[in-house]
């Protein structure tokens, strides 16, 4: 069965930085882009950042621009997100899906095009 197992939320202060982890099963990395979504309580789920499966794209919602890194190990089936100066905002529960319809980035990340969501990790931003 395909699925995402994310890992690496918690709490942590305003300014503080957080790596968070999704490791993929039951398919390859490099079959699919792979987009970052955040949910925020009482908010529609978004997507973040997406990571391109060959060909090195990538794509940032406005607000996490210069803050998050995405990037990601084929070997080791995992997709990465550093996220640096947190603020408050970005409080949420963080999942990660693959596109089945892309294998590239686009100017944007389409929730509905995205499968094998993991159960997603939570990240609290509070001081």
């Amino acid at each position: 069965q395909a699925q995402f197992v994310e890992s690496g939320g918690g709490q942590v202060q305003p300014g503080g930085s957080l790596r968070l982890s999704c490791a993929a099963s039951g398919f390859f990395l490099d079959y699919y882009a792979v987009a970052w979504f955040r949910q925020a309580p009482g908010k529609e789920r978004e997507g973040v950042s997406c990571v391109g499966a060959r060909d090195g794209s990538t794509y940032y919602e406005d607000s996490v621009k210069s803050r998050f890194t995405i990037s990601k190990d084929n070997a080791k089936h995992t997709v990465y997100l550093q996220m640096d100066n947190l603020k408050p905002e970005d409080t949420g529960v963080y999942y990660c899906a693959a596109n089945l319809l892309r294998t590239a980035c686009g100017s944007n990340v389409v929730t509905h095009e995205h499968s094998y969501w993991g159960q997603g990790t939570q990240v609290t931003v509070a001081s």
